[in-house]
């Protein structure tokens, strides 16, 4: 690693200039595909759906301005104070009209607009030409092909009816359902052009895009066999031979291996390449530890010339269900503690910036959750890129609940969502399950066959609640229920809660019971519902329902509970308030004993409950019972089994006195899109700076700058704020400009508060944002010994004798020699044949050459061109493994060459090198190193173009010094 960052830093220090010209990073290809987000600059108008507003003539001066993502309207915490029903017939049931002009080049390129989603039912217009509609349902993408209807080098007018009325034909309609389903042009929407001859969208076939699988995961052996399948459309009127080459590429930017294919493509076709290969070395495996992503990125290539591409990441995994086990994942038992993630936010529904996804996957880590469910329909495409990169596995839906309907198309438009969730999000690390069945219904046999046709790799899962009927697993891979309660099971197979209840009791069955699989549990968030009998239906504040946390993302208090528990890290954490009437107290954490201090005396010390409803935790919580109250600090302090101890501290809770803000912008970007949102809270303390928790007070939010309050000024209560657990959230909308913006915060009767932060520049160019540089830096294997030698695939032999002038020459570096030779004149070097060494490139450190010298061995690379190299040398002293069956067996009994004393330790050392001092190697022996990797030598050198570079390996007495293989990286020539 030491010498890859220094490699990659003169690189940049040599090529930034080059880069820079490029627009693009180093090695980034540059073809005609562009991707641009249509985020700002739309007229909206809310309503008519029968009015002939695609019309160019239509006058749109009083429309009102707005960005994407967008909601019909803003919503109140208490829906608008509006009693609906379940089956949402009136709530949002409208339409917007939605206009933009869009700028298209002059060429012959494909043109289409890409939409990540819309609810429910698009219709797009192109300079008042119907171009056509999308019925399928509002939680999938879908595209528009517009090349015929633009015109090329001008302007054309963009315009959209999203419609959000009931219908009787799209999934979830007709309902009923337990969530809100919100309007508008809620995901991003983008402009794509590419090039005639262009990799397809997933989701417009079985066989289109791009289709990623990894047949063979051996995470023992450390190797990962890989399957890429792409899709490439001729939209040409005559014949094309087309290249594909598809690169995986590691996380430094490394291309790790490379597949290329050829073939002719009609006019009109749409063919599919079939491309597999091997990772061997180096292998990174992806887990909810270490998320491990590699880039796929697969280029078009016609008369050599690079048309189009695209790009996917993957990692590289292993899971499966165990009957006996449970969740396997790379060979490990694991439970799957999560939890349902509905994706409205606060009074913009389901307008939720792709930060806001971001937010809630690094929440979800933030407590240790390794999995979310995605309830009841697909997600934003940022939702799974978070969970790829942050490590929280996936268990994505079909958009329903629990009716069904008999209408046929229903049923056709079910199937086409379905279908598209599996294409859309079919490569991403992080999905390992989708449901295939309807919440509370059980399986689906329609839906588990026509997923397990586009995804044969991934788990199914049904569902089943008691109150609609006992269910069974049936036809899906996992037995997943809603568990609140008592529940029926056979214990034939593992089962799966894809719903319950939260905390510590909740928990405690799952971890006790391996075939108890996991709990999600509902919810994470508080959510919008019609649901007539929840608790605070009929609240004239607040109605949104259940929650881990509110829909503002703030965490209630007992969720800390699940950091002591899933996390490795100490923690501790007392749950209530220290006040008048306090008798009782529960502290979360992962000690072995907690002691209780008010005003720095102990009062208390316990060891966490051994309560039978905790029967299987790790960290069951500490009840402390008996409690006298005192005014004061309230301290609690843990004793951990490494010795060390943490302390937190409560205070009496005084008087409302000020107000704290704080910036929710840990571990995320704040983006002058127009449309970006951070959340802000306003916390009121006491003098102490205690929370007061049962605070009435009102929060007045203001913001100088260029951002704005959600809901200000609008008849949804959403400022002056009311808090709840002391604490008083706002959504801050981002501006277009990158200057400074404060925010206040104030109440009558409390000190003022205020916080500044900067936005950053926002790029609507979709490739050069996410573009990163690509090293393909060409490179050849060496295998050393003697003519008997055993050659493997991806290396090239160098077959030397004894005491004779030795060269090779190379292949991929055509022109350069390599020579062997000792320094004196009284030196020896005698070459090996196969030694059956057994382990990993066995057969290149089972031979190779030993020098015998006092001052060494010299290897010459000779009409290097100018640039940087590395050189990795593998330095093994074989030992003989043989046994009947080997051929060598009668060879071996007269060979002694391996039988030569050597150096257990190696100098290299070389005028051209570029690391700080001389590199020391070490030289291991054995005839089994299957587990034990061989010594290697890294150098990284640099070559003047004119003069051989010469590289001494040496050791520190008159031993032997062993050199098995070598690898030649050319990083920048």
């Amino acid at each position: 690693m030491k010498n890859l960052k220094l490699l990659l830093l003169l690189w940049t220090v040599f090529f930034f200039k080059e880069a820079k010209a490029q627009n693009l990073p180093f090695g980034f290809p540059k073809t005609e595909r562009t991707k641009v987000n249509l985020k700002q600059n739309w007229k909206f108008h809310l309503g008519n759906p029968e009015a002939k507003y695609y019309s160019k003539e239509t006058d749109d001066t009083n429309w009102k301005s707005v960005s994407v993502p967008h909601t019909l309207q803003l919503t109140s915490l208490t829906l608008d104070d509006l009693q609906d029903e379940k089956t949402q017939l009136v709530f949002h049931r409208k339409v917007g009209w939605y206009r933009k002009n869009i700028q298209v080049a002059k060429s012959n390129k494909k043109v289409f607009l890409e939409f990540e989603g819309a609810h429910q039912v698009t219709d797009v217009w192109i300079n008042g030409i119907h171009v056509g509609q999308h019925a399928v349902g509002g939680y999938t993408p879908f595209h528009f092909d517009i090349t015929n209807y633009v015109k090329k080098g001008e302007e054309n007018q963009l315009t959209l009816l999203v419609d959000n009325r009931r219908n009787e034909l799209v999934p979830p309609d007709p309902g009923p359902f337990d969530y809100v389903k919100f309007s508008g042009l809620y995901r991003d929407v983008y402009l794509v052009e590419t090039a005639p001859v262009h990799v397809t969208f997933n989701w417009e076939t079985l066989n289109s895009g791009v289709n990623i699988t990894t047949p063979t995961i051996d995470v023992v052996n450390k190797n990962a066999t890989i399957s890429i399948k792409t899709a490439v459309k001729n939209e040409q009127s005559e014949v094309v031979s087309c290249n594909l080459i598809t690169q995986i590429i590691d996380k430094e930017g490394l291309v790790v291996l490379k597949l290329e294919n050829t073939s002719k493509l009609s006019p009109g076709q749409e063919y599919q390449f079939n491309q597999i290969g091997s990772l061997e070395d180096d292998v990174h495996f992806w887990n909810t530890s270490s998320p491990y992503l590699y880039r796929v990125n697969s280029v078009v290539e016609i008369d050599g010339v690079k048309v189009d591409f695209v790009e996917n990441k993957i990692g590289l995994k292993k899971f499966e269900l165990d009957p006996v086990r449970g969740f396997i994942l790379n060979n490990k038992p694991i439970k799957l503690i999560g939890a349902n993630r509905h994706q409205q936010y606060p009074y913009i529904g389901d307008a939720v910036p792709n930060s806001l996804h971001y937010k809630d996957v690094l929440q979800f880590k933030e407590y240790g959750f390794n999995i979310i469910r995605t309830a009841h329909y697909p997600q934003d495409n940022a939702l799974l890129e978070a969970c790829d990169e942050l490590g929280v596995l996936v268990y994505e839906e079909a958009p329903t609940w629990i009716s069904m309907s008999q209408n046929d198309a229903w049923w056709d438009n079910l199937e086409k969502a379905a279908r598209t969730m599996v294409r859309n999000h079919r490569n991403h690390a992080s999905v390992v399950m989708w449901g295939a069945g309807v919440n509370h219904r059980g399986y689906v046999p329609r839906i588990h066959n026509i997923m397990k046709q586009e995804d044969p790799v991934r788990l199914t899962a049904s569902q089943g609640a008691r109150w609609t009927g006992w269910q069974a697993s049936g036809l899906t891979d996992i037995n997943a229920n809603m568990l609140y309660g008592p529940f029926i099971w056979d214990r034939t197979e593992p089962m799966f809660a894809m719903e319950g209840r939260s905390g510590a009791a909740a928990v405690a069955p799952y971890k006790r019971d391996v075939l108890m699989t996991g709990l999600i549990s509902w919810t994470a968030h508080a959510y919008y519902t019609f649901h007539p009998t929840h608790a605070r239906a009929n609240d004239k504040r607040d109605r949104t329902r259940s929650g881990m946390m509110t829909i503002f993302r703030y965490p209630r208090p007992n969720l800390d509970w699940y950091k002591s528990e899933l996390l490795e890290k100490p923690f501790l954490g007392i749950e209530q308030d220290w006040k008048t009437g306090t008798d009782e107290l529960t502290i979360n954490s992962n000690a072995e004993e907690v002691a209780l201090f008010v005003n720095g005396k102990s009062i208390a010390k316990n060891k966490a409950s051994q309560d039978t409803i905790y029967r299987g935790l790790d960290h069951p919580p500490f009840h402390f019972k008996g409690l006298t109250y005192t005014k004061g600090k309230l301290t609690a302090k843990g004793y951990f089994k490494d010795g060390s101890t943490v302390e937190v501290s409560k205070s009496s809770v005084g008087k409302p006195y000020a107000i704290q803000l704080k910036l929710d912008k840990e571990g995320r970007r704040f983006v002058a899109d127009g449309n970006d949102i951070l959340l802000a809270y306003a916390t009121v303390v006491d003098k102490n700076g205690t929370t007061v928790t049962d605070t009435d007070k009102l929060i007045k939010f203001s913001v100088k700058g260029d951002a704005t309050i959600v809901g200000n000024g609008t008849k949804i209560n959403a400022n002056p704020m009311f808090t709840e657990y002391g604490v008083a959230p706002v959504l801050i909308k981002a501006g277009t400009s990158t200057k400074e913006i404060t925010i206040y915060a104030k109440s009558k009767g409390l000190k003022s508060a205020r916080m500044s932060t900067v936005l950053e520049v926002y790029n609507p160019d979709f490739i050069a944002r996410n573009a990163k540089p690509i090293f393909d830096f060409k490179k050849e294997r060496i295998d050393l010994g003697a003519k008997d030698q055993l050659l493997q695939f991806g290396w090239y032999p160098w077959n030397g004798e004894d005491n004779v002038k030795n060269s090779y020459a190379f292949k991929e570096f055509k022109g350069v020699t390599a020579e062997l030779k000792n320094v004196s004149d009284n030196g020896i070097i005698r070459w090996l044949g196969e030694m059956n060494v057994i382990g990993k490139y066995g057969f290149a450190y089972g031979d190779g050459v030993i020098s015998i010298d006092k001052e060494g061995m010299d290897l010459v690379l000779s009409n290097l061109p100018k640039g940087i190299y590395k050189l990795s040398s593998w330095h093994h002293a074989p030992r003989s493994n043989s046994d009947l069956m080997d051929p060598n067996q009668e060879k071996l009994k007269t060979q002694s060459i391996y039988k030569l004393p050597y150096e257990k330790k190696l100098k290299l050392s070389s005028k051209n090198s570029l690391e700080a001092k001389d590199l020391v190697a070490k030289v291991t022996e054995g005839k089994q190193m299957q587990w034990e990797a061989p010594g290697l030598s890294v150098l990284v050198f640099e070559s003047d173009g004119v003069h051989p570079v010469v590289i001494n390996y040496n050791g520190l007495g008159n031993k032997g010094v062993w050199l098995n293989a070598l690898e030649l990286s050319a990083w920048k020539q």
